[in-house]
């Protein structure tokens, strides 16, 4: 690969070529785990589900996403994206299949639940494409894979009922669905004959053991181990939402089994970790192959308040333009659909801006923006002309998804043999962010719903500050002992 080549995003060539078939696959993967939202009326109707059961389903959906991104981060760094996108797609299919084949709440759910471990796609992706970029397009690389992928939801939201309805019927809804499964299927295929991890004459670097993310100092360990927290805590308030306290679909005794599930969990986590890192505390790692994990860190909470708030606003956002200005909901939906729609140049544009300009004065200006975007918002009512309520959500939602494709555009930038693992605690932690800013939603008005987002972006910014610059080079180690320096800058 050659870093002079130009970047033509309309060929289909080398690792342009690698980026459109990464996009689709990513694309595919979202179009697969929201297939059932913009369907939830007929499919209601045809499983007799009550209200609590519709909100399950949408729970469960998200659920398995936060602990799948870490896993499928490790296994991507370890097997390398052409293997785990491959099984990845096409194990996604059955559930898919099941889902649409499923006769009662039961079936649904379980189907449901499995799915949400597609929703870790995304990770694939980012070390597919860090693999085939440079770093001076790299940001413009992800951004494109992240923002041209996401749209997959929207699609979803469009072509789902679209399909339902040209089948036709009561079962129309299954025949969608199961062919959106079909379609993961066939890709998985296409992606394995098309696909390589690298450039022919690269490396692909691997992580030293497998198990849990290498980190370089004794304090990072510990560190690592409490930004463990948030995302275990995000699946006890899952649990805690499926609850009689809740919207009562199990028991409290079901509820306290996976609590203490949970904290097991997270205690063989942590000594999964240490085994991966245990000779931190016998002899210390060269400077040279050192890494600081608070670059992690920093990524992580920017991700919680970014593509976090972007999945909460998505699912409340029609509904707030319908009941503040007393529209129609179909309406009310098409004017909040352009919220989403801006994932298609924001998030590349994130991406760029980043290349151009540096990463960290990007995402400083991006996060100021982006709270200065839902605290106008938090003042929008009923006295606002709906054009502008309009243009000041798109407006915020630039911030957002330019913010997504910021972060990004420095995951890769970190430790080249880690980027999967890195790329999955980050992509987790936009889990966390929803999963916290809908439990919100669940008990405080709009107005402070969006003041509240505002506030976690405030503090991303000021976390901000202890990020360092990429600059440089990274270095791996290769099989026969030397030293490879990439650049990172």
């Amino acid at each position: 690969m050659s870093e002079h080549t130009a970047f033509n995003v309309l060929s289909f060539k080398g690792r342009v070529k690698i980026l459109h078939l990464s996009w689709m696959a990513f694309f595919l993967t979202f179009l697969v785990w929201f297939n059932h939202a913009p369907l939830l009326g007929a499919i209601a109707h045809s499983l007799n589900l009550t209200s609590a059961e519709i909100k399950t389903l949408l729970i469960l959906n998200v659920a398995l996403t936060i602990p799948a991104r870490v896993i499928v981060g490790m296994l991507t760094d370890q097997f390398g994206p052409r293997i785990v996108y491959t099984w990845l797609l096409a194990l996604a299919s059955i559930p898919c299949f099941l889902f649409a084949m499923s006769e009662n709440f039961i079936q649904a759910a379980g189907a449901r639940f499995a799915l949400g471990f597609i929703g870790a796609g995304f990770v694939v992706g980012i070390r597919m494409v860090s693999e085939w970029f440079p770093a001076n397009e790299l940001g413009t690389a992800e951004g494109i894979y992240g923002g041209w992928g996401n749209f997959g939801s929207a699609a979803a939201a469009m072509s789902m009922p679209v399909l339902a309805l040209t089948f036709g019927g009561e079962d129309g809804w299954r025949y969608a669905v199961g062919l959106s499964g079909l379609l993961c299927l066939i890709f998985s295929i296409i992606w394995f004959f098309n696909v390589s991890d690298t450039p022919k004459g690269s490396v692909y670097y691997k992580p030293k053991t497998m198990g849990g993310l290498e980190v370089t100092s004794v304090s990072d360990f510990y560190f690592l181990l409490f930004m463990k927290l948030p995302m275990y805590g995000a699946l006890a308030l899952i649990t805690w939402k499926l609850a009689p306290n809740g919207v009562n679909v199990i028991t409290q005794v079901s509820a306290n089994i996976i609590y203490v599930l949970l904290f097991a969990i997270f205690i063989y986590d942590c000594f999964s970790a240490y085994k991966v890192n245990k000779n931190l505390f016998i002899e210390e790692v060269p400077e040279v192959h050192r890494y600081k994990f608070k670059q992690v860190a920093v990524l992580n909470i920017l991700y919680f308040a970014t593509f976090g708030s972007e999945l909460a606003v998505i699912s409340m956002l029609p509904l707030f333009f319908a009941e503040v200005f007393e529209l129609d909901m179909v309406y009310a939906g098409l004017l909040a659909s352009g919220y989403a729609f801006m994932n298609l140049m924001s998030r590349p544009g994130g991406g760029w801006i980043s290349d151009r300009y540096g990463r960290k004065k990007t995402l400083l200006i991006l996060t100021a923006g982006l709270a200065l975007g839902y605290l106008a918002m938090s003042l929008i009512d009923s006295t606002w002309p709906l054009a502008l309520a309009v243009i000041a959500a798109m407006v915020c939602s630039f911030f957002v998804q330019a913010g997504e494709g910021a972060v990004f555009a420095v995951v890769p930038l970190i430790k080249r043999r880690l980027t999967g693992q890195v790329a999955g605690m980050t992509g987790a932690y936009g889990n966390v962010g929803a999963v916290f800013y809908l439990t919100v939603l669940a008990s405080v008005s709009y107005q402070d719903f969006f003041i509240m987002i505002a506030a976690t972006a405030v503090l991303g910014f000021v976390t901000l500050l202890f990020l360092e610059e990429p600059n440089g080079h990274m270095t791996e180690v290769n099989d026969d002992g030397s030293v490879a320096l990439i650049k990172v800058n």
